[in-house]
């Protein structure tokens, strides 16, 4: 990755991007994206607000830029203010806690839905609804060049399953959905984490993710970094962290 400003820079190929975002003293980088279409370009989640991301993104593409929020938590909407609020959009389930934020206080979105087709000229994205980490967290998936981007419901990171708006069962189940869909993508590029990972790793996510709903992982509760008030199970392949502290 190429150093531009507060963010490294990878180029995927002549028209797309992975951007990384360290943060400042934070548990984990976020990895943002850029496609570029022949119409427009498609910015998928903005950070955390450490720098100007509309000009390192101004310097990478021309086009007219439409920012996609996979979710609504502070590391993924922390640019949103520089773009064109009439180009910004995430689930219609995310809007009330994209105003409870300080970095959604006073924007407004427009609302994706499940099947949704974004046309970027030249490449589409299809988007999925997976409730669980968010109650609007989504995936796009771009069956002809066979990628999804998962936001952070599927990662090795740390997956955020605590406070307001996470909910176990209802991830599981949109784990189960998108194993079913595995058969349109071979690759997944995460919020967090590894990447790319290939789609046989949802399947071991899912199994993880059940084990820790039936209390299989007990014994694995260790105190969480950062002083959040929950437990780590690092599970190897996945840490969650999950219930109270």
């Amino acid at each position: 990755m190429s150093k531009q400003s507060a963010y490294e820079v990878q180029k995927l190929d002549e028209s797309s991007w992975i951007i990384k975002d360290s943060g400042i003293d934070v548990l984990q980088p976020v990895f943002l994206y850029l496609f570029a279409g022949k119409e427009k370009a498609m910015l998928v989640d903005t950070g955390f607000g450490t720098d100007n991301l509309k000009e390192l993104v101004s310097s990478l593409t021309d086009l007219p830029i439409m920012v996609v929020n996979t979710h609504v938590d502070r590391d993924h909407i922390g640019c949103n203010h520089l773009f064109d609020q009439n180009q910004t959009f995430m689930h219609p389930a995310e809007f009330y806690r994209y105003s409870t934020f300080p970095a959604g206080e006073g924007l407004t979105a427009y609302p994706l839905w499940e099947g949704d087709v974004i046309d970027l000229g030249g490449r589409k994205f299809e988007v999925v609804l997976i409730p669980g980490h968010t109650p609007g967290s989504i995936v796009l998936i771009d069956d002809e060049n066979r990628i999804a981007l998962m936001g952070d419901s599927v990662q090795t990171g740390h997956v955020f399953m605590f406070q307001a708006g996470r909910n176990l069962p209802a991830y599981i189940h949109s784990l189960e959905k998108l194993s079913k869909l595995k058969n349109r993508f071979d690759l997944m590029y995460p919020g967090h984490g590894d990447l790319p990972l290939k789609s046989a790793y949802l399947d071991e996510l899912l199994d993880c993710a059940r084990g820790l709903l039936s209390g299989a992982y007990a014994d694995k509760a260790a105190e969480a970094p950062k002083n959040f008030p929950t437990k780590l199970y690092d599970l190897g392949i996945v840490k969650f962290l999950y219930g109270e502290a």
